[in-house]
């Protein structure tokens, strides 16, 4: 031990490691290692004063209550297939670029526009390979 009075042990009961770079909590202002700086890690007893999550529905951008102890994703889940009051006709189509291949009804969110042909396809035919290239017009750059 050449630096004794380096670093500051995990207050973790269980672990009590000593970290030279330790991580202080912002609920209960006490020193841990890497492991169990985390809420939940050492059981903060203070963290419901700093863990608080109001989570926006992404449909009606209206606040979605979560209790304590449930997570954030499932409470948003549920309020979009129950109770959340958007308008249907409102709602914007996010998959809107559908692949040119033949027969293929996907969707993607961003055009994957193929520089040989010019033509929008899925991420499964976006080679030109995948979907039977026909070269017409200028490629829209200029490697290879």
């Amino acid at each position: 031990m050449e630096l004794p009075d380096l670093g500051k042990h995990c207050s973790e009961e269980t672990c009590k490691q000593l970290d030279f770079l330790p991580l202080r909590c912002g609920a209960c202002n006490q020193d841990f290692c890497k492991d169990h700086f985390m809420f939940t890690a050492h059981r903060c007893p203070l963290a419901f004063m700093k863990d608080v999550q109001v989570p926006e529905c992404p449909l009606c951008h209206r606040p979605v209550p979560v209790r304590k102890g449930e997570l954030p994703d499932d409470v948003v889940w549920e309020h979009m297939d129950r109770g959340c009051r958007s308008d249907p006709r409102s709602r914007k189509k996010i998959f809107k670029h559908r692949c040119s291949q033949d027969g293929c009804q996907r969707r993607e969110m961003l055009p994957v526009v193929c520089d040989r042909c010019r033509s929008s396809f899925c991420l499964q035919h976006r080679h030109p390979l995948d979907h039977d290239c026909q070269p017409g017009g200028r490629p829209s750059s200029r490697a290879g």
